[in-house]
């Protein structure tokens, strides 16, 4: 039967970027079109163990070359497995596209490209797994609803609270207010552990006080995203970050007299291993969920336990008095004090 072969070792910092970094993306593409990279290994074993010994941890491994392998060429099939969309859309869109903004010359082989699920609606090529469209998520209730809501993050995870919460659908309800501000342009974000926070906070703040929307979802990235470079010392100052913006964002809340969640769906910086052994990877631990409400010490709820992310959306639709639809399976995570 056919064997595989790995060509390319890569680490997603640069085959995966996904906040338009193309010079990184340019990188892995350069290996695996033209053949050309920093490094060249004997095999794919060979080009980890190496990476390792270089100080690059997996993310973070520059390109490298495994030996007597060809490049791609026209005529070739490409599956990209990936299930994921934000990290494949660039390279994908490398391999079969053309930018006004890529400034640089490609030379392009012509590929028969499939991908796994759907990256993009605008992709023209086969889809192995289309979208099975989750019906009624919570931006869809609130906005059939009338009410209105922010969407808000740094570019880094933008399509966090905008593609993914809208069920994998690149589609803006009405009365979706969507703001989004630049994440800084660092290699690597232990070098600026406070992100674009403050600025994020800023615009919330001020939309808040201005448009008073009826579901404000707000995502702060740098505890994930400085927990992937297992710079520990970066992931205190992160998190320390997040503790300061929150404290204006609440305030902020509270002042308009509305109830605040916060929470996550999953765990990094939680835990970052060793400085001989970092841990750079998502974790399994249980994420907080914790509620403010405008009652103070009054509210006539509180949290409950054993709860899961699946009830998340019914809660905020509890706290906004709305009906949670059939295609909630969750339940509240509220229950009346007794």
């Amino acid at each position: 039967g056919l064997r595989g072969h790995v060509a390319t070792v890569t680490g997603r910092y640069h085959a995966m970027d996904r906040d338009e970094n193309w010079g990184r993306t340019k990188k892995a593409y350069d290996a695996i079109v033209g053949r050309e990279a920093p490094n060249e290994a004997e095999s794919a074993v060979a080009a980890a163990r190496e990476a390792h010994a270089r100080g690059e941890t997996d993310e973070f491994v520059e390109p490298t070359l495994v030996a007597d392998e060809p490049a791609l060429a026209d005529g070739d099939a490409v599956i990209f497995f990936n299930f994921r969309a934000d990290r494949a859309r660039q390279l994908v869109r490398m391999l079969t596209d053309t930018r006004p903004e890529w400034e640089f010359d490609l030379g392009q082989p012509e590929v028969r490209m499939t991908t796994m699920t759907e990256y993009d609606e605008t992709f023209e090529f086969p889809v192995a797994f289309p979208p099975q469209i989750p019906a009624n998520t919570i931006g869809e209730v609130v906005a059939d609803a009338g009410g209105t809501q922010l969407r808000i993050a740094e570019s880094e995870k933008y399509p966090h609270v905008t593609y993914f919460l809208n069920g994998g659908r690149e589609v803006e309800f009405p009365g979706e207010i969507r703001t989004i501000v630049e994440s800084p342009d660092v290699p690597t974000y232990d070098q600026q552990p406070e992100m674009s926070a403050p600025e994020v906070t800023d615009e919330a703040v001020e939309t808040i006080a201005s448009d008073d929307p009826d579901l404000l979802v707000l995502n702060y990235a740098n505890p994930d995203m400085v927990g992937h470079t297992g710079d520990f010392e970066a992931a205190v100052e992160a998190v320390e970050a997040v503790d300061a913006q929150l404290d204006r964002l609440l305030s902020a809340i509270a002042d308009a007299g509305a109830h605040a969640v916060v929470t996550a769906d999953h765990g990094n910086a939680d835990d970052m291993g060793t400085a001989d052994d970092p841990h750079t990877a998502h974790t399994y631990n249980p994420v907080p969920f914790v509620y403010l409400t405008p009652d103070g010490d009054d509210g006539a709820k509180r949290v409950r336990e054993g709860g899961s992310l699946c009830d998340i959306a019914p809660t905020l639709l509890d706290l906004m008095e709305r009906d949670r639809p059939d295609e909630m399976t969750g339940e509240s995570l509220l229950e009346r004090k007794r």
